[in-house]
């Protein structure tokens, strides 16, 4: 494979810890964001105003911000950027609690991070070459997972103990270790070629979009993906409410597991997950996760125990690896020497938020309608379709290449 040379341990662990803190400072904007605006007397409307017009410009921003990685070419630079802007929004926020700051920030911070996503997705690609891929996704999954799960743990503490303000100073505080964590890539370990196209180095939007369109594996992909979370979406806030409705003592505790069982299966399995896409094809591991889908939101419509429930959530840890780590990996596959790795994976994160943001939605009114047990069956018979797509039209994407050594 072009005499590729693997990357340095040094390197491989700075990608590593990247992810870590990444995760540590962008946990705050989650939930926390939530308890915090409440805690300065905001209005529930303003709260979903702030944060429908964050989401709104995640999805508008996928395809610009996977298009400027792409054309700009400093993955590196771009990620450090961004990622200090994600924590000069959450210092503004913890400062200025007003409705204009506020929001502000979280359309700044949105921004930052469509760039800070497909940057890292380039830089894993750059330092392992598309040999080793799936294994470097799967080991950001590992990393991003543990500090998620570290950060929920620490921010909830900090917000119970001290102050819900005090969790955006420490959001603020984790961007300096995680752009530390960037400059211990070596540049020499760094391939260009991996994701230059060969014929030209210019950059043309609109060229490279119609190249996109005329991938029929990508355009399968992305309506698997789309069907997917149109499904998945709205099977944890579904199954949330039920057991805060079954179990109102320990409902904060059992939503709790809930998030955190499938991020514990997600940081055990995906190296593996990874390392398997890469030796044998992506389509095996990704079948397993798209399957999981269906079954585990049938068992939720099944289930009236909110600790059974909590465990049929460990097939959402299955799920959430097939797709973190082996979509990324089939991206790269479809659009190897075309130089748009980062606009295609873009264009699969459109689809994604379509999807999703659908899925709450359409759950929600067959929930009043018809009941939650309708609404589980429904999600289940979208996850089926997803599946059967997958099935029976998107071929295995990855190709077999000369062997190259082991990441460090």
């Amino acid at each position: 494979m072009r005499g590729f040379k693997a990357p340095s341990k040094r390197s491989q662990i700075g990608v590593d810890w990247f992810a870590f803190f990444l995760a540590d400072a962008q946990v705050g904007f989650g939930p926390f964001l939530t308890v915090y605006l409440t805690t300065e007397k905001w209005t529930n409307a303003d709260i979903g105003l702030v944060l429908t017009a964050g989401s709104v410009i995640a999805l508008l921003g996928q395809l610009p911000g996977g298009a400027l990685v792409d054309a700009v070419g400093r993955e590196r630079t771009l990620a450090a950027a961004c990622t200090l802007i994600v924590g000069a929004t959450a210092l503004s926020i913890a400062i200025w609690p007003t409705f204009y700051a506020v929001f502000l920030a979280q359309v700044i911070h949105s921004v930052a991070s469509v760039v800070i996503g497909p940057a890292l997705a380039a830089i894993s690609l750059g330092l392992v070459g598309h040999n080793l891929i799936g294994e470097r996704l799967g080991r950001n999954a590992r990393f991003s997972s543990l500090g998620s799960m570290f950060a929920a743990a620490s921010m909830g503490g900090i917000g119970y103990y001290l102050s819900s303000q005090a969790v955006f100073f420490v959001s603020a505080t984790m961007t300096v270790p995680a752009v530390m964590a960037l400059y211990l890539i070596i540049p020499a370990d760094f391939h260009r070629e991996e994701l230059e196209p060969k014929p030209e180095p210019e950059y043309h939007f609109v060229h490279a979009a119609k190249t996109l369109l005329s991938m029929r594996p990508l355009l399968i992909l992305a309506g698997s993906v789309a069907l997917f979370h149109l499904s998945n979406a709205a099977v944890l806030p579904l199954a949330a409410n039920l057991i805060t409705l079954r179990s109102s003592e320990s409902a904060t505790v059992l939503v709790a597991l809930c998030i955190i069982v499938p991020q514990f299966i997600v940081a055990l399995i995906s190296p593996w997950f990874g390392r398997y896409g890469d030796r044998h094809g992506r389509r095996p591991l990704l079948l397993l996760g798209f399957a999981a889908l269906p079954v585990r939101a049938a068992l939720m419509s099944f289930s009236s125990d909110p600790t059974t429930m909590v465990s049929i959530q460990l097939l959402d840890g299955i799920s959430a690896t097939a797709l973190g780590v082996l979509v990324s990996g089939a991206v790269a596959d479809v659009t190897r020497d075309t130089g748009n790795f980062n606009l295609a994976l873009a264009f699969v994160g459109v689809a994604m938020g379509v999807g999703a943001s659908i899925s709450t939605t359409l759950a929600g009114e067959i929930a009043l309608h018809f009941g939650t047990s309708a609404a589980f069956l429904t999600l289940a018979m979208i996850g089926l379709f997803a599946f059967l797509l997958v099935t029976l039209a998107l071929p295995e994407t990855r190709i077999v290449d000369e062997p190259v050594a082991e990441a460090a």
